[in-house]
């Protein structure tokens, strides 16, 4: 029955050279849509660089996301067939994760509350229907990959995000494929040595911010109960997590959809020159040009962003500073 989920039995079949009582689920669940729904669009902002340990997508498109839940660690995969949502999952977490599986996709989302103000995000929106903007019920997972990408190039913060989580993480429970990881617990993260952050190239301001994060990790994930303005205003409480952070927190924690990113080196661009043709839009005209869009700014400027029109490229991209090689 749509929405419910029960266990599954294993069956004595070989798929894939793996023996069907290994792929067997702990727990199943079948839900519905009320709505098109497209899983990249939806999923893949929790994907953190193509060699995310916790996220793979697979050619038959299901995906797979190991994450650390209230109840333990656990691995999901979800696949879309026709009009039905299937997930399977595996692992201490697994029920918690197929309980939050309607609203990681969109659920409680209401994509009918934006309205088009610009031809542009009318013609993206008609084209993108399978948009929904997910909430993972998850704080820290969102909020430590988002320090990572703190002032420093998507390569350097990807691959600080990979080799911390292997490092440090644990193996995803069930047939995860691709030596998948679950990310480390809030106690794991803050014994990590010195020497370790600089091996993975993180310098030590976002390193002190990471630590001081998950010294208070029950209390920041208590903010997934919250309204996104408060759970933002409980992150900005930590030194080190700012506006930016905590919108890109809260952005894939909660599914808020007016958290719009500010202090972002590209966005003002990007929507400046889509929505007013000024590619040198800074923070306060990008604000001026969404205010139409107020408690949809951060799905309008996704929908920018899904739109293909960004400025050229008129100098070099940003070096990594490569600070493990020091």
């Amino acid at each position: 029955m749509a929405g419910r989920f029960a266990p599954r039995s294993p069956r004595a079949a070989v798929r894939d050279g793996i023996p069907r009582q290994a792929l067997a689920p702990d727990r199943v669940r079948a839900w519905v849509p009320d709505g098109p729904l497209d899983l990249g669009l939806v999923l893949g902002p929790l994907r953190r660089g193509p060699g995310d340990p916790t996220f793979r997508t697979m050619p038959d498109g299901s995906v797979w996301r190991a994450s650390r839940t209230p109840a333990g660690p656990g691995t999901l995969r979800v696949a879309a067939r026709g009009g039905e949502v299937h997930g399977e999952a595996w692992g201490p977490g697994a029920e918690w994760l197929l309980e939050q599986l309607p609203r990681m996709l969109g659920a409680e989302d209401d994509p009918s509350a934006f309205v088009p103000r610009h031809r542009l995000l009318a013609v993206t929106a008609h084209r993108r229907p399978g948009l929904r903007l997910g909430r993972t019920g998850l704080v820290l997972e969102s909020l430590i990959p988002s320090v990572l990408e703190q002032k420093v190039t998507t390569l350097e913060a990807y691959q600080a995000w990979r080799l911390l989580v292997r490092r440090f993480g644990e193996p995803a429970p069930g047939p995860a494929p691709g030596r998948m990881c679950v990310m480390p617990a809030a106690r794991t993260w803050a014994l990590i040595p010195s020497w370790e952050w600089h091996l993975a190239g993180v310098d030590d301001k976002r390193a002190s911010t990471i630590l001081r994060a998950v010294r208070v990790a029950a209390r920041l994930e208590e903010a997934a109960g919250m309204e996104p303005a408060a759970a933002r205003e409980r992150l900005e409480l930590v030194s080190g997590i700012g506006p930016w952070t905590s919108a890109e927190t809260v952005q894939r924690s909660h599914g808020a959809p007016d958290a719009v990113t500010m202090g972002d080196l590209h966005l003002p661009g990007i929507v400046g020159f889509a929505l007013g043709g000024d590619r040198y839009a800074d923070d306060a005209e990008m604000l001026r040009l969404l205010e139409p869009y107020a408690g949809q700014r951060h799905r309008a400027a996704r929908l920018v962003l899904l739109s293909g029109r960004v400025p050229g490229r008129r100098a070099p991209r940003m070096a990594p500073r490569g600070i493990e090689r020091l």
